[in-house]
């Protein structure tokens, strides 16, 4: 691997335990995710209690804006950008934009990987623009673009690793609390397009990762009826939702996300013990949905985010430059032909004789059924055949009557073929198909028992030839846009034989091996997306054809319930029950318990209270 220190494409390792197969890589990844949530909440924060002073100015009072400010006296009332700024200013005053105090209770590693996720989120995007400075292909044939593909790698790595552990601490910190429900909301859409991201990201890499999850990931899509419109195996429309699209979105809701955060501010330490009765829990909210007008100490937040930024800069550059990052190479149809001749001759006979996988799939490919799923209602047929493939002729007949005028052997066999009644042909494929579980090969050419097969034989042989020489990868994309980069025919003509799924296996890539959380030798994949695989490998589900519709509903609906935990009774009261917040604001309650008895720490006549007296 280009500049690797440490090998990490080495076979990886993996632990069984019930339904579960975890990658080594993987363990380690969630291990050290653990360790720094745990080290973020029990580590010392650091800080002195002096730094706590009076509560900042309210820079909020609309009455200190002056609205002839705008130009003549009164013109400012009267105009769109007056009212707009004004308004603005009254929500958003540049004191909660751009702080220089913070409430005293802030006083934990926890609250550090917000703007963690922020700095890991900008080296991605910073990475990916270097990449896109040499191309698509440029980190698969190049040392320095490889360089930069593992930046990139890593700095997706953190950021997605930052954002889930984000994502646990104001889980936690009960964060919604103080109609702070939509700062919650928009954080767990902002985890959710990172997925999307991400997952683009992976499509777009045109290794043999890219192929296997792209054909796998088709059936779920397809069940969704989307298939056609959002082409997994289109590795340039993946490409273009991965740097256009899904990024504008996300940025977009990092962005609110950041704005409600500097609107309401950070949610107030929860009680150390919790409210009883319905009045003490009314004035515990009340208290919630309150200004901070308690102590509050030093805080700079440019100097924070530049520190932030710094140290992912130095672990991601690390990281690269130790691990680097994977890239094995993607599996051709001339590697299929050449590897193991016998798989690809017999896919061969069933693509003529109907019986592949692809042949019997259904929409959105052709109006077969098997692959077609159903909980209620098929999405999959009210989307359609929106990409049409008839394998015989796509795969088979059409490359090989380009290769016709110069083979009169082959021409012959066609023109025969052809003749014939669609009954016969498909009764030759069969009889081929049976007879080549015995083939044999002679000065490379296949070799099969005398059957009922017509000029099928001489059919799969040229084919066979056609394959190994490269022309074949070549004829199914020769009709395709001017990029060529949709890869649907030669993927689905791949993946109807045994080898393509055989090397996914050998690299743990496949669905009852957990495989959408893994990558390619030892490297860590994505194991945030454990929930959606889960389904995969649960007994009575993985059995089920209609697993991925299954997994698409519940992913779903698991999503769809952490969005709603704000609202949603029992579960929104999980931090209180579990006490995991007295970690985070354990200085605070500390100093508050010995505060002077009746002190409100709230309150803003008591600058000092809860503060550890000076020494």
């Amino acid at each position: 691997m280009l500049g690797s220190v440490v090998n990490l494409s080495r076979p990886g390792t993996y632990l069984h335990w019930s339904v579960f197969t975890l990658s080594v890589a993987n363990v380690w990844l969630v291990g050290v995710m653990v360790v720094i949530f745990g080290a973020a909440l029990l580590v010392r924060f650091p800080g002195h209690a002096e730094d706590a002073g009076p509560a900042a100015a309210n820079d909020s009072d609309p009455k200190v804006l002056d609205d002839r400010s705008d130009g003549a006296a009164g013109t400012g009332d009267r105009t769109w950008t007056g009212a707009i700024r004004r308004a603005g200013l009254r929500v958003l005053p540049p004191g909660k934009l751009l702080p220089d105090r913070q409430p005293a209770y802030v006083a934990s590693w926890i609250y550090v990987f917000g703007v963690a996720s922020l700095a890991a989120l900008g080296l991605a995007i910073v990475s990916g623009f270097a990449i896109a400075l040499g191309g698509a292909d440029w980190w698969h044939t190049s040392p320095v673009g490889h360089f930069f593909n593992s930046l990139h790698l890593w700095s997706v790595e953190l950021f997605m690793a930052f954002m889930v552990i984000h994502l646990w601490g104001k889980f936690w910190m009960a964060a919604w609390r103080g109609r702070r429900a939509l700062t919650w909301m928009t954080g767990v859409a902002a985890f959710a397009v990172s997925v999307v991201e991400a997952f683009t990201g992976y499509l777009s890499q045109q290794n043999f990762d890219s192929q296997w999850i792209s054909t796998n990931g088709k059936d779920a899509v397809n069940a969704t009826g989307l298939g056609g419109a959002f082409n997994l195996m289109n590795f340039g429309q993946m490409l273009l939702w991965h740097v256009v699209l899904v990024p504008i979105v996300l940025v977009a809701i990092v962005g609110a996300h950041v704005l409600l955060v500097r609107v309401r501010g950070v949610s107030h330490p929860l009680p150390v013990r919790r409210p009883r009765g319905r009045s003490a829990r009314r004035a515990a909210a009340a208290a919630d949905r309150a200004d901070w007008k308690g102590p509050t100490r030093v805080y700079d937040i440019v100097k924070e985010a530049t520190a932030a930024a710094g140290i992912a800069t130095v672990l991601v550059i690390l990281l690269a430059a130790l691990l680097s990052s994977p890239d094995q190479p993607p599996i051709t149809i001339a590697t299929w032909a050449r590897v193991a001749p016998a798989d690809f001759v017999a896919t061969v006979a069933s693509e003529l004789d109907g019986t592949s996988e692809t042949a019997t799939y259904g929409p959105p490919y052709n109006t077969a059924s098997n692959d077609v799923q159903r909980i209620g209602v098929s999405w999959q047929r009210i989307g359609g055949v929106q990409d049409p493939i008839d394998p015989a002729r796509s795969f088979v007949l059409q490359p090989l009557a380009k290769l016709a005028p110069s083979d009169a052997r082959l021409a012959a066999a066609l023109r025969r073929y052809e003749a014939a009644p669609h009954s016969t042909q498909v009764a030759w494929a069969a009889a081929y198909g049976k007879a080549v579980t015995k083939v044999t090969f002679r000065n490379g050419a296949p070799v099969v028992p005398p059957a009922s097969d017509g000029p099928v034989p001489a059919m799969a042989a040229a084919e066979l030839t056609l394959a190994r020489s490269g022309a074949l990868d070549t004829d199914l994309l020769a009709n395709r846009t001017f990029y060529g980069t949709d890869f649907t025919k030669p993927l689905l003509f791949l993946e109807d034989g045994a080898y393509f799924s055989n090397v996914a296996h050998a690299e743990h890539l496949t669905g009852s091996q957990w495989g959408v959380t893994n990558e390619t030798g030892s490297y860590p994949g994505q194991p945030w997306l454990w929930l959606y695989t889960l389904w995969y490998q649960m007994p009575g589900f993985r059995s089920s054809s209609n697993v991925d519709l299954i997994a698409i509903y519940l992913t779903g609906a698991a999503t769809l319930l952490l969005l709603a935990v704000p609202f949603v009774p029992g579960i929104r009261n999980i931090p209180e029950i579990v006490p995991l917040h007295r970690l985070v604001w354990r200085r605070w309650n500390a100093r508050n318990s010995s505060a002077p008895s009746g002190t409100d720490p709230m309150s803003g006549d008591a600058a000092t209270a809860g503060r550890a007296p000076r020494r």
